[in-house]
């Protein structure tokens, strides 16, 4: 029988991916579940099973090749396939015949009177085997980079089973490059490896950003609004706070959800913030999926999204913030985490910019950024006249599609998440 190797539809947005590599040639056995390929939809790379174990008879498509989901890549003969020959099939048989043994052989070798060791023994073998385990990712960086399999053994994985992730092998070159590079002089800037004329190909993963940012200019017509807020009272909150709630949750305590609740009530006031365009029509969107644009190791940025994140308590929303921003560091993130969203929040102020303005992230019609917060000088009104303290203020800028969203509504909404921040009420920390 030949089996036919279609296309993954990896997520309900996506509708093509492209083909990064084929792990398997023409002409060789593979077992089921092992990787044929790997492919990239979006921002997400992937490693694809083989469905069936056999011979590999037809790869349909290329390296770079961008196919459409659903459609047939490879074929794939068993072993009952008429156009096997003979050694194939024994070749197929014969590796059967082997993993039946391994696993005989280790079953024999069990005592019933040492099952403690046995579990122990297990145990070990397991931990062995995810620790050597690489994703093609992982590999691909290793070779270009020249780390030999005995240095990559030795980098410490951060990932399930202590496997090494993308983000773990960055560091460790990053930490090579510190170690083995002197610090920068006034005399020595002319040799530095950052300042040198080179031309470097974009990876795919910047490739797709460029083209969604170029995109997203020419598609939405953006404004931006500003609004100043007095953020000390959340600083307060969350310095009084941020000890025991990760003791109980294990979680951080960070202002991102605290802003992200602020923004989902701020949308239920204003729900034209929800929506996108299709042609002429306005989409109203039932559920309020917020994006949170995350920067990665690589310097590329991704944004996964909390889905329906009105149903979310506090806790919720802390938990899904923490639980995707790791996912993306690791490279984990599943092409379903990153579509969806209806309105995002991006911060640059975790890198110090006083504040941003971002491009919309489309299909949305709005995207708030967030600026750093900052000590500073500020004139407040009191019984006795005007005085200035000293108070946390916090830059944040919404960007807006002007097709839809007119200047008075996108201010509004602004300041409505201003008003919600400013009085925002520590009880909602629910410790």
């Amino acid at each position: 029988m030949i089996v036919d190797v279609l296309m993954p539809k990896m997520g309900e947005s996506i509708t093509e991916g492209t083909i990064v590599e084929w792990k398997k040639n023409i002409g060789d056995i593979i077992a089921k579940d092992e990787t044929l390929l790997e492919i990239s939809t979006d921002k997400v790379d992937s490693e694809i099973p083989c469905p069936t174990e056999g011979k590999v008879l037809e790869l349909l498509f290329n390296k770079n090749d961008t196919v459409e989901v659903n459609t047939i890549i490879a074929r794939i003969g068993t072993e009952d396939s008429d156009s096997l020959d003979s050694s194939t099939k024994d070749s197929i048989n014969e590796n059967k015949k082997d993993s039946v043994k391994e696993v005989v052989e280790e079953a024999q070798k069990v005592k019933p009177s040492i099952k403690e060791e046995v579990v122990s023994n297990k145990k070990n073998l397991h931990s062995k085997e995810d620790r050597v385990f690489y994703s093609p990712l992982v590999k691909n960086i290793a070779k270009k980079e020249g780390i030999s399999l005995d240095e990559l053994n030795l980098i410490k994985g951060s990932g399930n089973g202590g496997r090494v992730n993308k983000s773990d092998i960055l560091n460790y070159i990053q930490s090579k490059s510190n170690i083995s590079q002197p610090a920068a002089t006034s005399t020595d800037y002319a040799t530095s490896n950052q300042l040198k004329d080179s031309i470097e190909e974009m990876d795919r993963v910047r490739v797709k950003i460029s083209e969604h940012m170029v995109n997203s200019k020419n598609v939405s017509a953006h404004v931006y609004s500003t609004s100043e807020v007095d953020v000390t009272n959340i600083v307060n909150i969350r310095n009084q706070k941020k000890d025991v709630f990760l003791n109980k949750y294990n979680i951080k305590l960070t202002y991102t959800p605290i802003i992200v609740s602020a923004c989902i009530k701020a949308i239920q006031e204003y729900p034209l913030m929800n929506t996108s365009i299709d042609g002429i029509n306005i989409v109203h969107h039932q559920n309020i999926n917020i994006g949170i644009a995350v920067a990665l190791p690589d310097n590329n940025l991704i944004v996964p999204v909390i889905k329906a994140a009105e149903e979310k308590n506090f806790l919720g929303l802390s938990r899904s913030v923490d639980s995707y921003a790791k996912k993306a560091r690791s490279n984990s993130l599943a092409a379903d985490d990153i579509f969806g969203s209806t309105f995002t929040v991006t911060n640059p102020g975790i890198f110090g910019g006083l504040f941003g303005m971002p491009i919309i992230n489309q299909p949305n019609v709005a995207i708030l950024s967030v600026g750093s917060i900052e000590k500073r000088p500020v004139v407040k009104e009191t019984e006795y006249g005007d005085a200035v303290f000293i108070r946390h203020m916090l830059y944040l800028t919404l960007g807006y599609d002007h097709r839809l969203i007119d200047g008075a509504y996108g201010t509004k909404f602004l300041s409505r998440i201003k008003e919600l921040l400013e009085n925002y009420n520590a009880t909602e920390i629910i410790i």
